[in-house]
């Protein structure tokens, strides 16, 4: 494995990119999986991000073959030696088009909603994606960007086989590719996760960057203000500085720390997305990060659960002592066994835990010493973690359950099923609260 997942991918390429000392850039990334590593470059670069949205042309009796590429605002390119080689006629090509940029337009309305594309006139445009195979798409994203009137375009890549990056720098001014491995295969094999993103997390990260109050994700209105303004904050914990993100509603009765897994950050659009939810009902919540920048790309550390829970617990005494309020933790993947972890320890004072998608395996050897009340909630078609869930719920003395979301998988993508662990959360987490704070 060369990269944990995406997010970690896309700081290492944002570090690669930044030596380019571009001016002006925009960073548009390649949907959908591209996006996630396209937003930390934006974030790194303090660039604006949008998408780059590209439908190949295919042939009518051989789809597979591309006669050329469309992109939003009318951009049209040819490949006149396949035309010409495939005998495709002008009304075939308007049909293949037609049909094409529907699709294209319907895309671009799911990920923007109301937001204009990002001008690119005259700028550089770095197009990102996850990885590249044979290099088509990403030629075509190029050939895209430049007829939009970017003056420089830059293609930024994670990895690549070492024969698409020689095509591709034909196609673009600078190629930034981060490893060639010499026995390719596919992009997912270099990804301990590669798990697929979905249009609706394209769409919330596309949001977030925008900072739109409208967009997908984002809190209800408050009009009489009585919400927190989600202020970053610095949290001391086990000798090291953390970064996170505070709110805390007015008459919040328990703050619930966020400790996100497998190298995810507090910036993740599902526990983003929960959090808000738990806001709304009245609870404090603080996303913040395990480790820093420097360490998240470290794979033993992304796994060490007593250094990430030694942190959680650090994190959670802060919370205490700040605002004298009772705490939750809220669990995903290996941040659940790091939430464990730290309710096992002799002196903690956590009020209740949620898991979502959690490996409660991982901390096997402290689940006996766990008292706070404790949920753990995976999807129905997520067997495996299923599995670990119930085998760990078996070693465990305090109050729990085990919460099958129907239907859902390991990130819980499909409609409505993020909702359903919103809610149980809240249920569980305002159940469980201390007398004195319910």
């Amino acid at each position: 494995m060369l990269f944990v997942d995406r997010e970690s991918a896309g700081d290492q390429l944002a570090d690669a990119v930044l030596k380019l000392g571009l001016r002006d850039p925009v960073i548009l990334g390649l949907p959908r999986g591209g996006v996630p590593v396209a937003a930390r470059v934006a974030r790194a670069l303090g660039a604006p991000l949008d998408v780059i949205v590209v439908r190949k042309l295919g042939v009518p009796v051989q789809p597979e073959l591309g006669f050329g590429a469309i992109g939003e605002g009318g951009v049209r390119i040819l490949n006149e030696d396949v035309v010409r080689m495939a005998q495709v006629g002008q009304r075939q090509q308007a049909a293949v088009e037609e049909a094409e940029r529907s699709v294209l337009e319907r895309r671009l309305a799911q990920y923007r909603g109301h937001r204009s594309r990002v001008p690119v006139e005259g700028r550089t445009a770095v197009v990102v994606d996850d990885g590249v195979a044979t290099g088509s798409t990403a030629a075509a994203a190029c050939r895209v960007a430049r007829a939009q009137g970017a003056a420089r375009v830059v293609l930024a890549v994670p990895l690549a086989p070492a024969d698409s990056v020689a095509w591709l720098r034909q196609e673009a001014d600078d190629v930034v590719c981060l490893a060639s491995p010499g026995d390719f295969g596919s992009v997912g094999r270099w990804y301990q996760d590669f798990s697929q993103t979905s249009d609706e997390e394209v769409g919330a990260l596309l949001a977030e960057a925008a900072h739109d109050p409208t967009g997908p994700g984002s809190r209800t209105p408050d009009p009489e203000g009585t919400a927190g303004t989600d202020p970053e904050v610095v949290v001391r914990a086990a000798g090291v500085e953390l970064s996170g993100d505070l709110s805390l509603p007015h008459d919040a009765p328990a703050i619930v720390a966020f400790a996100h897994g497998s190298g995810s950050s507090r910036h993740s659009p599902r526990n983003r997305a929960v959090a808000e939810d738990l806001q709304r009902a009245g609870l404090g919540t603080l996303l913040f990060d395990l480790l820093t920048p420097g360490e998240d790309n470290d794979r033993e550390r992304v796994f060490d659960i007593p250094l990430l829970a030694g942190r959680l617990t650090g994190a959670t005494r802060w919370l205490r002592t700040e605002y004298g309020l009772p705490v939750c933790c809220f669990g995903a993947s290996t941040g659940a066994a790091a939430a464990l972890t730290t309710a096992a320890e002799p002196e903690a004072d956590i009020a209740a835990v949620v898991s979502r998608g959690g490996r409660p395996d991982l901390a096997a050897s402290w689940l006996a010493d766990v008292r706070a009340p404790t949920l753990l909630i995976v999807g129905g078609r997520d067997t495996l973690v299923l599995e670990l869930n119930y085998q760990a719920a078996a070693l465990m003395a305090c109050e729990h359950r085990v919460e099958v979301v129907p239907g859902a998988t390991h990130l819980f993508e499909e409609p409505g099923a993020l909702e359903q662990v919103s809610s149980l959360a809240a249920d569980w987490f305002t159940g469980h609260l201390p007398s004195r704070a319910a």
